[in-house]
């Protein structure tokens, strides 16, 4: 499934066992110790988890990265007349840095600020960037985009474009949306944010995009366990879990979960905690939304709605929203 956004701490990837008390153990042991059990999706984006995404992002069952792609390359001239040229553009949740290529031609940038938790992922994918668009100013930036985060000083001339892309906002509760909105509006002040977010469709499409034929989606939930054993040191038997994924048609949202095939005590940081069969761990939300309740939420957040790009099917759509200079 990136400021002065969500006060969630910075959680980069790493290769070996963490120190006790870092912030995935605590979080984790936090969401173990009783029910409902559930962890910030943040937590999937080591190196491995980056890679599976990615992976994801190319299956046939997988619409929306294709969709939005198809979108961005379609409507490049047209996205280039609101956010101007020359701008200082920023992406939250950078990751790979594949869709923004896709904007650098009609945007021309003077500087590209990607952000991203996903430490090595980000710093290969920026320096191939790089030597991609040799003119370009490529300053990556390794950090939680939904907490504080401290940009380079501006550039003078060149408003801030925000970038997120992905419907990585639907992986916040609307509550952490309106929040997040808000503090891009004033980081963003006299500039604007373009925002791609998924859309309310038929269930089967949904279901089938999160519960794909080859499983790599349930790889990329399970990875997260995965990364517990490597990085903490726990002892989780990955056999021993499910991936669910569902929607959620009363809330409007996916929702993904490990669920414990039966009962079984795991170890985290040296304490035991035990699941019963059926027991769930909840690892992700993906809400989807209608044209005018995010163009409504983004009101609220201080921006000033400007054009939306959809596809024909109107599967995915593409938001500009100018942020005011006050």
């Amino acid at each position: 499934m990136s400021a002065e956004l969500l006060s969630i701490a910075r959680a980069r990837a790493s290769h070996g066992p963490q120190e006790a008390g870092s912030e995935f153990q605590q979080d984790l042991q936090r969401a173990l110790a009783a029910p409902p059990h559930a962890i910030s999706p943040k937590y999937f984006y080591d190196a491995e988890g980056s890679r599976l995404f990615d992976r994801i992002c190319e299956l046939p069952e997988y619409y929306p990265t294709r969709t939005e792609r198809a979108i961005l390359a379609g409507f490049a001239a047209e996205i280039a007349e609101c956010t101007g040229t020359g701008g200082d553009l920023v992406e939250f949740g950078a990751g790979s840095c594949s869709k923004v290529r896709l904007l650098l031609d009609a945007l021309r940038p003077r500087r590209y600020v990607p952000i991203d938790i996903s430490t090595e992922h980000l710093e290969q994918a920026a320096a191939q960037l790089e030597r991609e668009h040799p003119g370009l100013l490529v300053l990556p930036l390794a950090a939680d985009y939904t907490a504080a985060v401290r940009l380079p000083p501006p550039l003078a001339g060149a408003p801030r474009i925000g970038f997120f892309p992905g419907s990585t906002i639907g992986n916040f509760t609307p509550a952490e949306a309106l929040q997040f909105l808000r503090g891009a509006a004033r980081l963003l002040r006299g500039g604007g944010l373009l925002l791609g977010a998924d859309l309310v469709k038929d269930p089967a499409l949904l279901h089938a995009a999160y519960n794909d034929a080859q499983g790599v989606t349930a790889a990329f939930n399970l990875n997260l366990l995965a990364r517990a054993k490597r990085e903490l040191g726990a002892d989780f038997d990955l056999q021993r879990f499910w991936h669910s994924a569902f929607y959620n048609a009363a809330q409007q949202r996916i929702e993904m979960h490990l669920v414990s095939r039966e009962r079984q005590d795991v170890t985290v940081g040296g304490q035991v905690y035990t699941l019963q069969e059926g027991e769930a761990l909840h690892t992700e939300n993906s809400y989807k939304f209608g044209i005018d309740g995010l163009r409504a939420l983004a009101t609220q957040a201080g921006f000033r709605p400007g054009p939306v790009w959809t596809d024909p099917q109107r599967l995915f759509s593409v938001h500009w929203l100018h942020a005011p200079a006050e």
